[in-house]
């Protein structure tokens, strides 16, 4: 069975809506922490990205997986780069991380990730 990653997303989505109503001052927090950490600075947007995405793999994070890629996606990212940030998550990772980068490339395909 395939995992559908806008799916995994929406769905986390719309709970997260729900905190940020719930638990408004948590949720700036991480908000405001999440653009600070993503915001260009020595490292571009995308090598960050990039590497949240190798975290995402490693903790084997489907909705990390999903809202990464698509933020990849949008960010210009080449199918190049995407394989081998799954390289070095299968090389850091071994076997369990490899399962999660055959994930990743579908979660790529879902959201349109260009063909090279």
């Amino acid at each position: 069975m395939s995992k559908n990653y806008l799916e995994i997303t929406k769905e986390i989505s719309n709970g997260i809506k729900t905190l940020r109503k719930d638990i408004p001052d948590v949720m700036a927090g991480f908000s405001a922490m999440a653009q600070a950490a993503t915001k260009d600075g020595a490292l571009d947007k995308k090598t960050k990205e990039l590497v949240a995405l190798g975290i995402a793999i490693s903790t084997r994070c489907d909705g990390c997986i999903g809202f990464h890629t698509e933020a990849l996606v949008k960010l210009g990212c080449t199918k190049a780069e995407f394989e081998e940030t799954l390289g070095m998550a299968v090389y850091m990772g071994g076997g369990p991380s490899l399962m999660y980068a055959g994930h990743a490339m579908a979660a790529w395909e879902q959201y349109g990730g260009a063909a090279e």
